[in-house]
């Protein structure tokens, strides 16, 4: 399989083979159960469709439910489709992703959503300096961002220009991550580095096709 389904539990460190502490997320990875394989004659394309973690039946509309009772599962709050499969290792209808299906030492992707900051200035958003200094009569503009425009042409401000605004929560990709150890037992990856989001946010972990 391509890829897992998981959540971020925390941070470690494990010792690797030359003795030095490396930090670690604990990412608890499935058993995700595949609810849908989609066919290039069916569907248009290939595709798995892997569902994690459990929901209350109340809080599952009816289209869903009744999907996943077709696929013969209780109902699950996060679904996610992976279009990337190996040789010989296509799941079928009803099979279960778990951890065993990778390999510790090998590299794989993470995709999840960071932190949310909410609005913020230049100075924290862009790394800006402010304006000026607190001796040069600036009582008021330390943190401003200064110019955003040209004088009589363009008579605009660009797009792109860096300003305050919306900061974090958006989707990223982690790419080139190393997975140090596999508790089988606990479902869990232990992963090398860092990934985006907060402890209890949910996760993409992709292996590389």
């Amino acid at each position: 399989m391509s890829g897992i389904i998981g959540k971020k539990i925390g941070m470690t460190g494990v010792f690797d083979e030359n003795g030095k502490n490396v930090p670690c997320t604990i990412v608890e990875a499935g058993p995700c159960v595949v609810t849908q394989v989609k066919t290039k004659a069916t569907d248009g394309y290939d595709a798995i469709q892997l569902s994690y973690d459990e929901k209350k039946e109340k809080h599952t509309n009816k289209p869903m439910a009744g999907h996943f009772k077709k696929a013969g599962v209780t109902p699950k709050k996060i679904v996610r489709e992976f279009t990337r499969f190996e040789a010989g290792h296509r799941k079928k209808f009803g099979d279960l992703v778990t951890v065993k299906d990778f390999i510790e030492g090998e590299f794989i992707d993470v995709v999840g959503t960071t932190k949310g900051k909410g609005f913020q200035g230049v100075i924290r958003r862009h790394g800006f300096s402010g304006v000026g200094g607190a001796t040069h009569g600036q009582h008021n503009r330390l943190r401003a961002p200064g110019s955003v425009g040209a004088s009589s042409w363009p008579s605009r401000v660009f797009k792109g220009i860096r300003m305050a605004g919306q900061m974090g929560h958006t989707r990223v990709k982690m790419i080139n991550l190393k997975i140090m150890k596999i508790i089988p037992e606990k479902n869990i990856l232990l992963i090398k580095g860092s990934v985006p989001g907060p402890i209890g946010s949910y996760l993409i972990v992709e292996r590389w096709s």
